[in-house]
């Protein structure tokens, strides 16, 4: 079991994050969070929905798969252009391979419809985004800590489980 739950945090650590967004700004914001919080996994990122479907379905310009990788956690915006954040979630839910993935829905309204249809739809956590960076900064990392994104596997941990799975 030990050699198991390494594997899965080797591979939580390794796996790319997926980031919705169609603000230029509030990319940038995050990826300067994602630095200070320092998270290792790769932030890929599209700006609309339909690239997004693309993106998971290997269509188009992401049929690459070892550039773009399937993500384990996508931060989803709810506005955006062509589809919205709901119709990604929506059809997220309906893929039965993409079935594990964590969606964490990272947008400006706080209105409780929205928040409602999220969820209903199959959103893992709705989250407001914060009115400045160090804000945004701690909610990186409550994001890290919630969904087991490691920046590294301490050395001592890795020894310990080896040695208890034999």
């Amino acid at each position: 079991m030990g050699l198991e739950e390494n594997s899965h945090t080797i591979g939580l650590r390794d796996s790319a994050i997926l980031l919705v967004e169609d603000d230029e700004a509030d990319i940038l914001l995050l990826r300067r969070a994602f630095r200070k919080a320092n998270i290792a996994n790769p932030l890929m990122e599209v700006r609309d929905g339909q690239a997004a479907i693309q993106y998971l379905s290997g269509q188009g310009d992401y049929t690459d798969r070892t550039r773009y990788p399937i993500p384990f956690l996508i931060l989803l915006d709810l506005r955006l252009p062509k589809l919205s954040g709901f119709e990604v979630i929506a059809w997220l839910r309906d893929q039965p391979q993409l079935a594990s993935v964590i969606v964490v829905v990272l947008t400006a309204s706080d209105h409780v419809p929205d928040v409602t249809q999220a969820r209903d739809l199959g959103a893992n956590s709705y989250l407001v985004k914060p009115g400045n960076f160090e804000e945004l900064v701690q909610m990186v990392k409550r994001i890290k800590g919630r969904w087991l994104l490691l920046d590294r596997l301490p050395e001592s941990t890795v020894s310990r489980e080896s040695t208890h799975a034999n």
